[in-house]
């Protein structure tokens, strides 16, 4: 399986300057979250799968959630900006295709795929690759779904989001790929994330301000529509079979 050219030629060019501040700030987050689910876990070596400019790595080499980092990414403008950051932890970096990840089985106690799954054309055959060489994973993804979402079709696609999700299906994709679910965070963007979103329109940002009140009012909407959905498993022990 080979990632499409026109795909990979626009995430080789998507990282540059003017973005990584946003990025970096964002993803301090979610590093927040993947130490909140990792927190009884034990690993000796992570792996991220679908790095971006590093960011992620970097929180969490400075916070030493591991001293045997690496990563695979597909954009090499993405891969320099990681080295160019030259984080402490962090051990191989490595340019992949999209799909095949060049380590043997099982050979990562922890990957982690923050934000990426949205982006990937044939989902199923990443994630099984992700199992095939780790014995812990840690997927977030952003939770685009309303019921009109159809017309925010040139919206999501604008920066590359082709795969739509609510929290049940997402465990519905992984449970049908044989992950067991341990467990997961259904979480709201924090202003200084949502802020730079919103620079054209205020009123958008109050809009959805007045919507996290509602949703942190009523936990059970919280776990059906919140900003983002992050989810440690491991490999199931009753396999499923398709067909």
């Amino acid at each position: 399986m080979q990632l499409s050219e026109n795909i990979k030629e626009s995430y080789s060019a998507q990282y540059d300057a003017d973005s990584v501040q946003w990025r970096n700030t964002g993803a301090k987050y979610k590093a927040e979250n993947i130490v909140a689910l990792a927190k009884h876990i034990n690993f000796k070596n992570v792996l991220e799968v679908g790095a971006g400019e590093g960011s992620i790595l970097n929180w969490l080499s400075k916070w030493n959630f591991s001293t045997d980092l690496n990563c695979v990414e597909i954009s090499e403008s993405g891969i320099e900006l990681i080295k160019s950051k030259n984080i402490a932890n962090l051990k191989d970096i490595l340019l992949f295709d999209g799909y095949r990840i060049p380590y043997a089985d099982d050979h990562f106690d922890l990957v982690i795929c923050s934000h990426v799954l949205e982006h990937v054309e044939h989902e199923r055959i990443l994630l099984r690759e992700i199992k095939r060489v780790s014995k812990h994973q840690i997927f977030e993804v952003p939770i685009d779904f309303s019921f009109y979402v159809d017309k925010k079709l040139k919206h999501f696609l604008g920066y590359g989001h082709i795969n739509i999700y609510t929290p049940s299906l997402f465990r519905f994709l992984l449970k049908s790929e044989n992950f067991e679910v341990k467990k997961d965070i259904s979480y709201l963007y924090p202003d200084e994330v949502l802020l730079p979103t919103f620079k054209n329109y205020k009123m958008g940002f109050y809009l959805t301000k007045i919507k996290h009140f509602i949703l942190r009012m009523f936990p059970y909407l919280l776990g059906i529509k919140p900003n983002s959905y992050a989810v440690l498993t491991s490999k199931s022990n009753q396999e499923i079979s398709i067909f």
